[in-house]
């Protein structure tokens, strides 16, 4: 393998810092920085003097909810600051792949061309795969139609349980002298 196309950066270790944040798989700002070899900060300069290069389908500012949502995933906090000071931009696919006009580091480029394979594997994986995910979305639908049926038949159950427990009138013939 040459020196251009070594892998800098494991896949699995890459395929770990891709999340769904609004629906959409991205991957953050300082976890991209990490993998560029360049600090948060200069990811984001380049990102803000480029910010025309980059819609809100290629990138957006994570809020509050969502990065909290994603701290049990990842660890985002600077333990000497004592949190992060700014909310995390999220990168689509097309958002890493225009990253790659703006960091114009050989490293950078590499590990952008590694990263738009990963992401062209796991759609691929998706497509092949699709018939079994929407079986698996077929029997989760039955699944909790089965549930609610199962919730009313304990309802109704219960409600028969409480109507035993009553002391029952007695009806029929009775005979005198008995």
């Amino acid at each position: 393998m040459s020196q251009t196309n070594a892998v800098i950066v494991p896949d699995e270790v890459v395929m770990s810092k891709i999340y769904m944040v609004r629906d959409q798989k991205v991957m953050l700002d300082f976890e991209l920085a990490e993998l560029y070899g360049v600090e948060t900060k200069v990811l984001k300069q380049a990102v803000r003097r480029n910010i025309n290069r980059f819609p809100e389908d290629f990138m957006f500012e994570m809020n509050k909810e969502e990065l909290d949502g994603l701290r049990s995933q990842i660890v985002t906090s600077n333990e000497r600051r004592g949190g992060t000071r700014y909310m995390p931009f999220c990168f689509t696919e097309q958002g890493v792949t225009m990253l790659s006009c703006v960091l114009n580091s050989e490293r950078a480029i590499r590990v952008n061309i590694q990263i738009i394979r990963i992401y062209t594997r796991i759609r691929e994986m998706l497509m092949a795969h699709k018939d079994v995910f929407i079986r698996v979305e077929q029997v989760e639908k039955q699944l909790m139609k089965h549930d609610q049926k199962i919730e009313l038949l304990f309802a109704y159950l219960s409600k028969f349980i409480e109507k035993e427990e009553q002391p029952r009138t007695e009806i029929g013939f009775k005979r005198k002298g008995k």
